[in-house]
């Protein structure tokens, strides 16, 4: 298989050097970074991750900055979530619009201050959306891409990992708020989220210096958790309905389309750009949308592009995430579907490159 060149374009992270010793065998390139895909096997890394707890150098999870007096205009303008009574301390999962209504990102927004957020991006070069609004409007407001680099753990021993390291105090933390926390003299956000299902949190360490320290002190404190060297699991995140940007859904989508209208308050969000498109599309509906999968047979071939789903010889979607599900022994997928044929339990073919295979829509994702 052909390698990937390095060169100073496809930036290495600051926990680069314990991902390598850690035996990672395969990477994708994620906001022009490094983002492991697999260490012992997708299917051993499913299982481990799901029992036990895992590092997770997730640096590519970029922050967009926004700093200064018209900070909370411009976070406003970017989504349509109403964020007016959003507090310090919280952190808000937000779709990202442009005037069309159609997916920039979906990022997570945490509100460090009135005056300063950080934008936890998808994959996409967001910043220079984000910078030309600022301009064009001509905001009081900073953007930037800080030195921060995130660092997940996950799984259902992640609290007694993390209290080990950075104390009792971080178990009272609640879903989707952060804390502040010190690890050798230095402050680092650390907010209960992450892209697992599994429970866990994500560390937001500021700058390069302590991130092999912290590495390798959550390594040596959970020898006897089995803690391991993990990545985002592709099973898992199907089973759980996580979307992927960039696969599941793209500009060319609304977020009522990505089942995401409950994120978007198009009546109160005054100032978003997208506001206008978004109504319309909240009056008239989606007429297609995010879909569970169950797909019959053996496991299915990687996806590594749109499978056809069809209907009567007619095309009604298609299928950009599936992979084998050893839990539920089956294949578990997310679909884009019309709504002719959206509703659980209607039968559809998938077109994989394996042959065509039945289908069942599913009224909800398996975890």
């Amino acid at each position: 298989m052909a390698q990937i060149s390095q060169s100073r374009r496809l930036r290495r992270t600051p926990f680069s050097d314990g991902v390598e010793a850690a035996g990672v065998k395969g990477y994708t390139v994620y906001n022009h970074m490094l983002l492991p895909t697999v260490f012992r096997s997708v299917e051993e890394d499913y299982h481990h991750l799901k029992s036990a707890v895992q590092l997770w150098d997730v640096s590519c999870e970029r922050q967009v900055e926004l700093r200064g007096p018209d900070a909370a205009r411009l976070m406003q303008m970017l989504t349509p979530r109403d964020l007016r009574g959003m507090l310090p301390g919280q952190c808000f999962y937000v779709p990202i619009v442009d005037e069309t209504g159609g997916m920039l990102n979906d990022p997570v927004a945490v509100k460090l201050a009135e005056d300063r957020w950080w934008i936890s991006i998808a994959d996409s070069d967001l910043l220079y959306w984000v910078k030309g609004i600022a301009q064009g409007y001509r905001l009081d407001v900073l953007v930037d891409e800080p030195d921060v680099s995130p660092l997940a753990v996950q799984g259902p021993k992640s609290d007694d990992l993390m209290a080990r390291v950075f104390g009792d105090g971080v178990r009272d933390i609640r879903f989707f708020r952060f804390g502040w926390f010190r690890f050798q003299g230095r402050d680092m956000a650390v907010a209960r989220s992450g892209y697992s299902k599994q429970g866990g949190f994500e560390i937001y360490v500021e700058g390069g210096e302590t991130a092999m320290d912290l590495w390798n002190a959550l390594m040596e404190a959970g020898r006897d958790l089995d803690v391991h060297a993990g990545c985002p699991n592709l099973i898992e995140r199907i089973e759980g309905g996580l979307l992927s940007y960039g696969n599941d859904m793209t500009d060319d989508n609304t977020p009522h389309e990505c089942g995401l209208g409950r994120f978007c308050n198009t009546h109160t969000a005054i100032g978003c750009i997208g506001r206008d498109a978004l109504l319309r599309v909240a009056t008239e509906g989606p007429v297609k949308q995010i879909r569970a999968l169950e797909i019959s047979g053996g496991p299915v071939p990687g996806c590594d592009r749109l499978w056809p789903v069809r209907a009567g010889g007619k095309l009604v979607g298609h299928v950009s995430s599936a992979a084998w599900s050893p839990d539920f022994n089956t294949n578990v997928a997310i679909g884009m579907v019309r709504m002719t044929h959206w509703d659980a339990g209607t039968e559809v073919e998938i077109h994989s490159p394996d042959g065509a295979r039945t289908a069942v829509v599913r009224e909800k994702f398996w975890i």
